[in-house]
């Protein structure tokens, strides 16, 4: 089993491909209680590309206690860079793996090569009530948030192994993720980041609505703007063709 050892426990991770003499791999970064399963395998196997996908710690495989910030969570993601020798990468991060893919961009630029944003915003909308009510109502919090994850077209299994999914999450380490997320900011500081970014919004997402994206693609110098349509937040595993196919593109163009 892969993974790498940190001070207090194991980070797991996945990779498939081989490395391209022209380009850096990327490092796939979930969401708030999630996996490396949250991206499709379209996206695990990107064509031409050494794609590693990571359990965060408290997430997955990973035995290393989940974090209560973002920052923790960026440090993690250089510590796995230097376990497997990688000098700069390509991140790619979705939801809270999206806030830190930023945090790793703006604290550790010498790092980063590259940057996929993907529903995710320089701030990040969590209903105040939300990390509490993953503790004390659970299957309420559940209910509400394969509701407003998925697109109301996604398919009845789709979002069942969502539910599934988001379940399978300790609720200590989900209730913290959510926190890390309220209390996200770069807002300020999205001038800095030097990396070429590749913004991409779910047209219907109700979690993190298109608007975040657009201020991400406005604001970060350079960064391009893509729209999945008929997509809500986890448009990676709903529309996981259409998402494989804007990154491929944009990769293609970058030197």
């Amino acid at each position: 089993m892969p993974a790498i050892e940190l001070s207090d426990g194991s980070l797991y991770y996945a990779g498939t491909g081989r490395a391209a003499r022209d380009r850096p791999p990327l490092v796939l970064v979930h969401g708030a209680g999630g996996s490396r399963l949250d991206w499709a395998p379209e996206l695990r196997r990107l064509p031409g590309a050494r794609v590693i996908a990571l359990d965060l710690p408290g997430h997955g495989k990973s035995t290393a206690p989940g974090r209560d910030t973002i920052d923790a969570y960026g440090r993690d993601v250089v510590a796995l860079l230097d376990a497997l020798a990688i000098d700069r990468a390509i991140l790619v991060g979705h939801s809270m793996g999206g806030a830190i893919a930023q945090q790793v961009a703006l604290d550790w630029p010498e790092r980063v090569a590259g940057l996929v944003l993907l529903g995710t915003g320089s701030k990040l909308p969590v209903d105040p009530a939300l990390p509490d009510r993953i503790v004390t109502e659970p299957d309420a919090a559940l209910d509400w948030l394969v509701e407003w994850a998925w697109h109301p077209s996604a398919a009845p299994e789709l979002k069942a192994q969502g539910r599934q999914m988001f379940a399978s999450a300790p609720r200590d380490v989900a209730r913290d993720d959510y926190r890390a997320c309220q209390r996200f900011d770069t807002c300020e500081r999205l001038a800095q980041i030097a990396a070429p970014t590749l913004v991409i919004g779910g047209e219907d997402d109700r979690m993190v609505p298109l608007k975040f994206s657009r201020t991400l693609a406005e604001r970060i110098p350079g960064a391009r703007l893509v729209v999945i349509e008929r997509a809500g937040h986890m448009f990676p595993l709903e529309q996981p063709q259409q998402v494989a196919t804007a990154i491929t593109s944009w990769l293609a163009e970058q030197p």
